[in-house]
């Protein structure tokens, strides 16, 4: 597929983008090789590559959600600068 200089300033326009004239040949030339490398991607046989979402292969590293005590309340006001009963206290933000 060729692309001409009208579809590169359509394209450049839609986007919002202000192109120069110098700018209009070299992104001509980019566009060309990046439509020609997917071309030859069309053309490889894929029928056995079964999809994937990652090249790589990735596990969970999380751990096994199993409950487990929690802090007491003292423990997790310990180091608080400031508390009101078995609470956090901050300041008032809504007038």
């Amino acid at each position: 597929m060729a692309i001409d200089k009208e579809t590169i300033k359509h394209v450049a326009h839609l986007a919002r983008i202000d192109l120069q004239p110098n700018e209009l040949d070299k992104l001509s030339a980019n566009l060309q090789d990046i439509l020609g490398f997917i071309d030859k991607l069309s053309s490889l046989d894929v029928e056995k590559v079964s999809p994937t979402s990652h090249i790589l292969p990735i596990s969970n590293v999380l751990r096994e959600d199993e409950p487990r005590t929690s802090l007491t309340p003292e423990k997790a006001l310990e180091n608080a600068p400031s508390k009101k009963g078995s609470f956090f206290s901050v300041p008032k933000v809504i007038e």
